[in-house]
């Protein structure tokens, strides 16, 4: 799995001001699809593209347009959709699909309670959306999931990454041969005993919401 840490003073300053307890769920939204929108960018360097020929109002001239099949963005419920509009924002023609997911607080093991997916995904690139890579366990079991519909290219793109998650990721998915990149704002310090990102910004999904 290729790992890129998006260093961009822009990125820092908003996750600054995700992470301070005192933002309020609305302006958590509002910094957290900014955010994503400039991970975006980082996220889909690689995207598929093919030529096309277009005429400017001065001559002919040969561009490009997203491949066929359109990449897939794939949130994972619910934190995941918080990051949904930013992404879409710079990629408005992809598809999207959706995975249910959550971690058991007592063994930190994720299970999977909806899904709304093609069921062939072969030759689609997919970009996986969750704010946090704490334990890992939700995030490789999305990423083997897609791979197993037939994906052969999947970019996972979180706000914030623990090194326990990141680890354990790549250990997870050894096995896979497709390309895996893993986007992300920024790596911290470790998990607590509780599974949390340190120092982090706490829980994702209730601060999108505006439960706490």
């Amino acid at each position: 799995m290729r790992v890129e840490l998006a260093n961009h003073p822009l990125i820092a300053h908003k996750l600054t001001y995700l992470r301070d307890k005192r933002t309020d769920s609305p302006t958590f939204r509002r910094l957290a699809e900014e955010l994503v929108t400039l991970l975006a960018y980082e996220a889909t360097r690689e995207v598929r593209v093919e030529p096309f020929e277009i005429e400017t109002p001065v001559a002919p001239t040969t561009g490009i347009k997203l491949s066929s099949p359109k990449p897939l963005v794939v949130p994972i419920l619910r934190a995941g959709l918080g990051m949904l509009e930013g992404m879409v924002r710079l990629l408005p023609s992809a598809e999207v699909g959706f995975l249910g997911m959550q971690r058991n607080e007592e063994t930190l093991e994720a299970i999977t309670y909806a899904n709304r997916l093609p069921d062939d995904l072969s030759g689609r690139q997919c970009y996986v959306l969750d704010p946090m890579l704490a334990t890992g366990g939700t995030l490789a079991m999305a990423i083997r999931y897609l791979a197993e519909r037939g994906a052969d290219d999947i970019t996972a793109v979180t706000l914030l990454s623990a090194p326990e998650g990141i680890k354990a990721v790549e250990e997870q998915l050894a096995d896979l041969t497709i390309p895996i990149t893993l986007v992300t704002g920024a790596i911290d310090e470790r998990l607590n005993e509780n599974g949390y990102i340190v120092p982090g910004l706490g829980d994702a999904g209730d601060r999108l919401y505006g439960v706490v």
